[in-house]
């Protein structure tokens, strides 16, 4: 059996990243109603299978957050998604949190669901060929939010989730997402960020988590979308870097990025921007999911005559991904496709 060590170290290779195919079944109608395609478990299969099977995904890709749904799922030919994963070298991950429940004192604050039945869900998982999983906490920022008792509360059940993984021989992604969505500015993003990253591998620390086998996945720091202020790439990255550096314990083996509602040009902007700042003790990547797959999306609209160029415009927003952990994107390479 691969140690997690191993493998978290293989999902931050250089130049790789994660796809976050992990959208919940009312996330992806959502997307499928934008295109005007019937969200059922057929064109959700359909669809998965199509990114999966990219020609030479694994040399951007190093692993795919799945639902539960799409984990156990086969194509028309009966072979199992993870398998075609595992065929082209991508590890299989499992999003395991169960959603978000409000606080009973503050209705605009959430803790997420699922820790007291996750050491059970978790061994068929590990039977079928899981290798890491996800688990999400949201930290909303508005005019008395987030409360200390919001954050201590995710940032606790986070560092239990990643106790339970590790101990099922599996690589937690910790995932803090402090929210963009709000009136927020740079600095707020920066100091609610730090203090809940703080108060993440506070807890991490206190429950003995594996540093090396476990890998996170932050925010940017990104002013509030209804903020007024524009995103400033270069600040961003300074911000972003400047508060990584003073939370993020260098044993971690990797950063990987969510986008978060970015554009996904501003997601590989500004990764791309972090990556050129400085040296640093983590690999810093991506787990995007719109970001990566919006594009491609619009290019399928549930015709299976458009795999091909789906595959090609999927394919080329994960090499400029790839390109932006290494600091070599530019903005002339999107105009290759």
């Amino acid at each position: 059996m691969e140690d997690i060590e191993n493998i978290a170290k293989k999902i931050v290779e250089d130049g790789k990243g994660i796809l976050a195919a992990d959208e919940s079944t009312n996330t992806i109608k959502k997307r499928f109603d934008s295109i005007n395609v019937v969200s059922t478990e057929n064109t959700r299969c359909q669809y998965r299978e199509i990114l999966f099977s990219s020609k030479n995904i694994s040399q951007f890709i190093s692993g795919v957050i799945l639902f539960e749904e799409t984990f156990f799922q086969k194509n028309k030919q009966g072979k199992p998604l993870t398998e075609i994963l595992e065929n082209v070298n991508c590890f299989s991950g499992i999003k395991v949190d169960q959603g978000l429940e409000q606080f009973q004192d503050s209705p605009d604050e959430s803790f997420t669901k699922g820790i007291e039945t996750l050491n059970e869900r978790l061994k068929l998982f590990v039977e079928n060929g899981a290798k890491f999983t996800k688990w999400r906490a949201v930290i909303n920022i508005a005019e008395n939010i987030p409360t200390i008792e919001c954050i201590k509360k995710n940032a606790e059940l986070l560092a239990e989730y990643a106790l339970i993984s590790q101990k099922n021989n599996l690589v937690p992604i910790v995932e803090p997402e402090v929210i963009m969505e709000g009136k927020h500015n740079l600095k707020k993003c920066y100091e609610i960020t730090k203090k809940t990253l703080q108060e993440v591998f506070n807890c991490l620390k206190n429950k003995n988590i594996n540093l090396r086998g476990m890998l996170v996945k932050p925010n940017t720091i990104v002013p509030g979308n209804e903020s007024g202020e524009k995103l400033d790439i270069k600040k961003s990255a300074v911000k972003t870097l400047q508060c990584l550096k003073e939370t993020v314990p260098r044993e971690v083996p990797g950063i990987l990025f969510l986008s978060g509602g970015l554009s996904s040009l501003n997601a590989t902007m500004i990764l791309n921007e972090i990556n050129k700042l400085e040296k640093t003790p983590w690999k810093l990547s991506f787990s995007y999911g719109r970001a990566l797959q919006e594009h491609a999306l619009k290019e399928w609209i549930g015709k299976n005559e458009n795999k091909g160029t789906t595959q090609k415009i999927f394919l080329h927003r994960a090499k400029m991904n790839s390109m932006a952990c290494l600091g070599k994107w530019e903005k002339s390479l999107e105009q290759d496709m």
